[in-house]
């Protein structure tokens, strides 16, 4: 009968591919085949179109279909591709115009009925469309909200496979409109008013805020290690337009948006209890591997609570997230970049009893090595600040003044950050945080005089610091300076950095 062409697009990652997709309807034996490196969801796909065309009260060719999705060596998967072949394979029947279809992406999976069904990644598939020039865009009615959030496409809604027929025969009142963007809602914290107590921990909560850097707190239990921890994500700044554009794209490609709130516009919130397996650490799964937490928590705060109790191999897992802000899957299907540039918080007991006092600790010293070597030299020498937390005493309840609150601490905060920001744009460089700062920078452009770093010399020539170690005490200072509003660190603010890196619990 004909050939037609349709448009969808392959996810690797939050990396979008798009996708031709091709149907020839001609002579031969009655048959469908699919062509493309499908996967086994792919595959079903024919039967799943085949129903919905028919039960939407169209005919299936009564000759042979082959259908073949390009680029043919790249692997593909998913249900997303329904609507696109059951719209391509009308086409080539002659059964609607396939006009529209040249400048269109079609995403959403088909029931057998012909109603369409919402699926993951709509937001990083349209991005990938923009890029390849693509116009229009039709997705389920459901994903609406969030396709909204790409400009530059004429973005439409369906909920069955008969209203996108109605579109492409002329029809265009039989699909919804995109809405306009929603701004991000508000997120609701915890103040930070009701943690009492814990000075020292406080301002080392104030400063990796300030500074976008990793924190580990330890000490007896109930002293408000898990308190501290959940208050830091309501002392970061909102996320700019691009990064959450970013931080959406993961949340949708794991399945985490809402059509209520469509746009992460405050830095996420992931905690994870210590049975999690390194694949919901990092990310993994058969096929192409799905992102893990560390990626939810793209931008945002990444929490462990009793981290000793987590496996040594999921800790160590997180090294190179911690230093590159990304996370590389490799699996036989192919290779996955998820962004993961997250500050990581750790929270643990002392030994295994976690008595209220340490006097009171009944472990063995080997059983104390064994706990607290969970946490390896090598993510430790990632974690920039480190705080041991103080038992609580009735005098820590009735405190001369009250504790401040969020909204106080974050405007400190918020003030050092912008001095950051301005002071690296100034210089033409793209890094809004001290964490971001690579040591080669801070060491060429932005060295400080050789009296102000002579306590870290010293700590390098004695052994007690490594060259990464240095470099983030570095970080740090700047991070104090700001906060002090100085123009650039002095000696104090390197001894105080310094003075984090070797507040160790007993490690």
């Amino acid at each position: 009968m004909g050939l037609a062409r349709a448009w969808s697009v392959a996810l690797f990652g939050v990396d979008g591919v798009v996708v031709e997709i091709e149907a020839d309807v001609g002579a031969g034996a009655v048959a469908t085949q699919l062509l493309g490196l499908p996967d086994a969801a792919l595959h079903e796909s024919k039967d799943r179109v085949r129903a919905a065309i028919r039960n939407s009260g169209h005919d299936w060719p009564t000759q042979r279909v082959t259908l073949g999705l390009s680029p043919a060596a790249l692997p593909k998967g998913g249900a997303g591709y329904d609507l696109a072949l059951a719209s391509v394979v009308l086409a080539a029947a002659q059964s609607v115009p396939a006009e529209r279809l040249a400048t269109t992406v079609l995403l959403g999976e088909l029931a057998l009925d012909g109603r369409l069904r919402g699926v993951r990644g709509v937001l990083p598939s349209l991005l990938a469309a923009r890029r390849a020039g693509l116009r229009e865009a039709v997705v389920p009615v459901e994903s609406l909200s969030e396709a909204s959030l790409v400009d530059g496409l004429t973005v439409r809604g369906a909920s069955s496979l008969t209203e996108v027929v109605a579109w492409l025969t002329g029809d265009d009142a039989a699909l919804r409109p995109a809405p306009p963007p929603e701004a991000p809602r508000p997120v609701p914290t915890a103040d930070l008013a009701d943690v009492l107590g814990q000075p020292e921990a406080r301002w080392a909560l104030e400063v990796a805020a300030a500074g976008a850097h990793h924190l580990l707190l330890s000490g007896p239990p109930g002293t408000g290690k898990t308190m501290l921890a959940q208050r830091l994500s309501g002392l970061l700044p909102p996320l700019t337009s691009q990064e959450a554009l970013e931080v959406t794209a993961i949340h949708s490609v794991a399945g985490l948006l809402s059509a209520e709130a469509p746009l992460v516009g405050a830095p996420p919130f992931i905690a994870l209890h210590h049975s999690a397996s390194v694949a919901a650490l990092v990310g993994g799964g058969t096929g192409l591997a799905k992102p893990g937490s560390a990626s939810k928590a793209h931008r945002g705060v990444l929490f462990l609570d009793e981290a000793c109790e987590f496996s040594r191999v999921g800790l160590d897992a997180l090294r190179t997230a911690l230093e590159e802000g990304e996370v590389r899957l490799a699996r036989q299907a192919g290779t996955v970049r998820y962004p993961a540039r997250f500050q990581l918080v750790l929270a643990t007991n002392t030994c295994p009893c976690a008595p209220p006092k340490e006097i009171d600790c009944t472990c063995t010293p080997k059983d104390r090595r064994r706990y607290l070597a969970k946490l390896s030299g090598p993510l430790l020498d990632r974690v920039d600040l480190r705080v041991k937390m103080r038992p609580l005493t009735a005098m820590t309840g009735a405190e001369v003044s009250a504790p401040e609150p969020t909204a106080v601490v974050r405007e400190r905060v918020l003030k050092a950050r912008t001095r950051a920001a301005e002071r690296w744009s100034s210089h033409g460089q793209p890094w809004r945080t001290n964490a971001e700062v690579p040591g080669p920078s801070l060491r060429q452009e932005f060295a400080l005089p050789r009296q102000t770093t002579a306590l870290l010399d010293r700590a390098l020539t004695t052994g007690t610091l490594t060259g990464r170690g240095a470099d983030r005490c570095i970080r740090v200072a700047w991070t104090l300076a700001d906060l002090a509003e100085s123009d650039r660190p002095d000696a104090s603010h390197v001894a105080a950095a310094l003075e984090f890196r070797e507040r160790r619990a007993s490690w």
